[in-house]
């Protein structure tokens, strides 16, 4: 059986690919091909293959990372979209939560839906908070609104009635109303069935944007689902999704709203997966890749997770892998904008690329810059992509000529803006989380993560910069290591919460979320299943709430003190205050599911040396200053715990690492690169 990990970034397509029984795992990258993003995949796919050589009827999980869904929202391309709601909240989608994002700016605007008003339709219905009924639902009514609304040119329907998280009953009357009139193919997407948490716009957001990347995402898996089981019959198609797990292609392309940063996330699985085998639990993530930069925090070994997360400006309030975008990707585009250098946001993307990949591309980018800086060799992929400095020169030229200064000095302005952007986003992210730099080892993966992260780490005062083996592919291991992992809930906000109340929903939250499990995989092809109780709580009066993991004894026990104890630490560890002897309510609890499949232990790469570990020299520009022989290593031939004294630039075949001046790396466990401030 073999086991595949893929991720498909704005750039770069990567894949890792392992066969059970054996230690070595097999990774490569090639260009991603947007629109058709299928073609990168397929060719990807292939070539990996030649290198697996899969057996006679071998099989294989192909475990998938997409930005398919994230790209449709942030691009806003997506089909007609008819939306279903409670009468008297046509306006919901449009008065979102009544603030903006920079009120001192008197023209900011609140965020454009992705619903036209004239395609939101009110249904004639209203519960009440508990979930009972006040004003009874009417099918023939519903049908005539479906039918205009099909008239409209509705291709998706998305549902969110009033307290439908109570009581689901009126939405699944729309859904069956919906398919009598359009039919029994109609992509509906309800929020109860989504993910029932009270907070109508939240949850409004969630159904729209399912049905918004519905039809996007369910054409894109099919293509790929069919083509990976006629190309290794038997195979299955899992997709990663925005919680660090995955699930099966089905499941994603019925609820596509749950991979929305499924690439991210399972970066930040592998981080987990690395972090455990060699000892380091307490790491600040950073993915650069060819269009952002995300960072995430890993504590005590387990990821942090956020139900306040946004893709393209809308709220996601799902439990999420709690990642936060802090800057420009290797292609974002250098401009002037009033006379002040700017990285991004826009960016040359995969085509035409950075001027030095010679597509055609004449904007200068970031990866242009580092070219020119001198971190970059002549060629990448192992000699199969070949660098044009002579282009990225031209690029860089208008932004010289403005600066008033060489290419190099301007090519080396772009590199400090981008690592200045990134120290006003990191701090804070870190202030807000109570967590000191120098408490965390930085973990840098992604394409130009390991020539921008260990710049950061010096401007930061991160003393630890940590590199894995394969840094350029990082996500798509991510992939390869993924469990399967869904969340079941259930809001009790307003009810008489007690522990028998919290012990019989967990119950049933158990129930529901095996049933989950068994839809995704045989029994035979997982090696464990775990189930957490989650709830999120405050204090009485308090306008927000923080998720607790509850200890499994005190759920089993009915054990309410326990739980309000897990909480009060909790509180305590985020906001270095608690109050024990305050009133706490619970608004929703919640059970997640793991379910592990086998996966490769870590091992080290092969230790056979078979050149020098130095390769040659070149000047490089460093905070100013030009060094004019920095050497250059191969890192396929650096001895174990060698000490490279910075600056210096590691190189391998998918990756280049930058050793700036004042730290010392050596090679350790597992064949990551650690780095020190000297």
């Amino acid at each position: 059986m073999l086991r595949i990990g893929v991720d498909i970034g704005g750039t770069f397509t990567d894949f890792c690919g392992w066969r059970e029984g054996e230690q070595d795992i097999t990774s490569l990258k090639v260009p991603s091909t947007p629109p058709d993003f299928e073609n990168g995949f397929k060719q990807g796919f292939e070539r990996l293959l030649e290198r697996l050589r899969p057996e006679d009827g071998e099989s294989a999980l192909v475990m998938h990372g997409t930005t398919v869904s994230t790209n449709a929202v942030i691009e806003r391309k997506g089909p007609k979209i008819a939306f279903f709601v409670t009468k008297g909240y046509r306006d919901l989608l449009e008065l979102q939560r009544m603030g903006v994002r920079n009120p001192l700016n008197i023209f900011e605007n609140r965020t454009k839906p992705l619903v036209d008003r004239a395609m939101v339709f009110e249904v004639e219905e209203r519960l009440l908070r508990g979930g009972t009924v006040e004003t009874a639902i009417d099918e023939e009514a519903v049908e005539a609104l479906a039918r205009q609304a099909m008239e409209a040119g509705a291709a998706g329907f998305a549902v969110a009635l009033l307290h439908s998280y109570a009581n689901p009953h009126h939405e699944t009357i729309v859904e069956r109303a919906i398919r009598r009139v359009v039919g029994k193919d109609a992509e509906v997407s309800l929020s109860s069935e989504i993910w029932p948490r009270i907070g109508e716009y939240e949850r409004a957001t969630i159904s729209v944007l399912n049905a918004f990347v519905r039809r996007r995402m369910n054409t894109y898996i099919g293509a790929v689902e069919n083509y990976v089981e006629a190309r290794l019959p038997g195979s299955q198609l899992f997709v990663t999704r925005s919680n660090g797990g995955a699930m099966a292609a089905a499941e994603a392309r019925a609820f596509p709203v749950h991979t929305l940063l499924s690439g991210p996330a399972s970066g930040v699985t592998a981080v987990q997966y690395l972090g455990r085998a060699i000892g380091e639990h307490n790491i600040l993530t950073m993915d650069m890749g060819g269009t952002s930069t995300d960072i995430s925090l890993v504590r005590d070994g387990e990821a942090l997770t956020s139900t306040a997360a946004e893709v393209g400006d809308f709220p996601v309030v799902m439990p999420v892998t709690g990642i936060e975008a802090i800057g420009a990707g290797g292609g974002s585009i250098a401009a002037l904008d009033g006379g002040v250098l700017r990285i991004g946001p826009q960016s040359a993307g995969s085509f035409p690329g950075p001027a030095c990949f010679g597509r055609g591309g004449t904007a200068p980018t970031l990866t242009d810059a580092y070219l020119l800086a001198g971190y970059l060799p002549e060629a990448l992929l192992g000699g199969a992509m070949h660098l044009n400095i002579n282009a990225a020169e031209k690029a860089m030229a208008s932004i010289a000529e403005a600066l008033g200064t060489d290419v190099a000095t301007a090519a080396e302005m772009c590199v400090t803006v981008a690592s200045s952007n990134m120290v006003a986003g990191v701090l804070p992210y870190l202030a807000r989380q109570g967590v000191d730099p120098e408490e965390l080892t930085l973990l840098v993966y992604g394409g130009a993560g390991a020539i921008q992260g260990p710049l950061l780490a010096a401007e930061i005062g991160v003393n630890r910069v940590l590199v894995p083996s394969t840094p350029s592919v990082f996500c798509a291991l991510g992939g390869l290591v993924s469990e399967l992992s869904n969340d079941t809930m259930e809001t009790v906000h307003g009810r008489d919460v007690d522990g028998a109340l919290i012990a019989r929903t967990f119950a049933a939250l158990k129930e529901q979320a095996a049933d989950w499990l068994a839809r995704q995989a045989s029994p035979d092809r997982l090696v464990s299943q775990t189930f957490e109780c989650w709830a999120a709580m405050r204090y009485v009066g308090q306008s927000f709430q923080i998720d607790v993991r509850l200890p499994d004894s005190a759920v089993e026990a009915e054990d309410l003190k326990a739980m309000h104890d897990a909480f009060h630490q909790e509180h305590e560890r985020i906001y270095s205050h608690a109050d024990p002897g305050a009133a706490v309510e619970f608004v929703d609890l919640r059970m997640r599911v793991r379910g592990a499949m086998s996966i490769p232990e870590p091992a080290s790469p092969g230790t056979v040396m078979t050149g020098a570990p130095v390769k040659g020299v070149r000047p490089m520009r460093f905070q100013g200053h030009v060094y004019p022989e920095v050497r250059i290593y191969d890192r396929a031939n650096l001895g174990l715990n060698e000490a490279i004294h910075g600056p210096a630039v590691i190189e391998q075949p998918e990756a280049t690492i930058v050793v700036p001046p004042d730290f010392i790396a050596h090679t350790g466990a597992y064949g990551a690169i650690f780095m020190s401030r000297s």
